[in-house]
Order: structure tokens, then sequence, then C-alpha cells
């Protein structure tokens, strides 16, 4: 189970990854189980010395009751300090972003996100991308890689 935010990927040069964990309500669970997740215009956030998601839409879950979870809330993501005090030094830097790219179960059976350290791409660097990938599959196939 994985869900990924492969427009990240178009947006960002990423320097570093991590591995975090998601602090999550069981409604919220169930949801991911059922891979009803959205990374539009989500990034991380530093709030005392504590990382959030923000804007992360997790759906309800359609079997929930009163007890739902509300999709758009912020979740407390859970780091190491240092790799934390690592992440809230580099942000300080004039363009860097933390942005979430993908949602993961573990063999235990928790919900865990892959961050990405990353700076934003401009619009050359973005053509760039698209002409090397493009190319790719050219010589993929013309020679049947």
């Amino acid at each position: 189970m994985e869900i990924s935010n492969r427009k990240a990927y178009h947006e960002y040069f990423f320097e570093d990854k991590y591995i975090a964990g998601l602090v999550l309500q069981g409604t919220e669970i169930k949801s991911l189980r059922a891979g009803k997740a959205s990374f539009n215009d989500s990034y991380c956030l530093f709030e005392n010395g504590e990382l959030f998601v923000k804007s992360l839409h997790i759906s309800e879950y359609s079997f929930g009751t009163y007890s739902n979870h509300e999709p758009l809330q912020e979740r407390k993501l859970l780091l190491n300090r240092r790799e934390l005090r690592k992440l809230e030094n580099k942000i300080k830097e004039k363009g860097y972003s933390i942005i979430p790219l993908k949602i993961f179960l573990t063999e235990k059976g928790i919900f865990k996100m892959e961050i990405g350290l990353g700076k934003g791409k401009k619009l050359y660097d973005k053509r760039e991308t698209i002409k090397e990938r493009e190319n790719d599959r050219d010589i993929k196939r013309k020679y049947g890689i």
C-alpha cells in the first residue's frame, strides 16, 4: 500500500529524504488503507519545534460515525530530535521546503511518510526534465529496452 506525490518530483529538486511516523486517528488509518488520500498543495511546517504536515487530504471514512476525522486537519510527524534540528536549520535558508513525497504501510502495519527537503525548480529546469524523460522513452522504444 503506497500513495505517492508524483507532482512533487516535477516541482522540486530533492537533497535529502527522511522517513517520518504519522500521528493518525482510527478513521484516518481506515481511509488510508482504502487509498483515499491526496497530496494536492500539501507541505510541512514547524510549530514550536515540532513538524506538522498541512493540506494533506485524507477522505472521511465512509462507515465512520460521529468520531470521524477532519479531512484537512494538520497531522504531526515524528522524527528524531537531531533530524528535526537539521531540517529546521535548512528551512531557514532561502528556497528550501519540506514536501511530503509518499505515504506507505510498513510490514508492522504502521503508516509512515517519506518527506523530502527540496528546492523549487525554475521553469527551464522543468522543461529540461521533461525533455530528458521524452528522450529516454524514445531510446527505449527504438532499441526495445
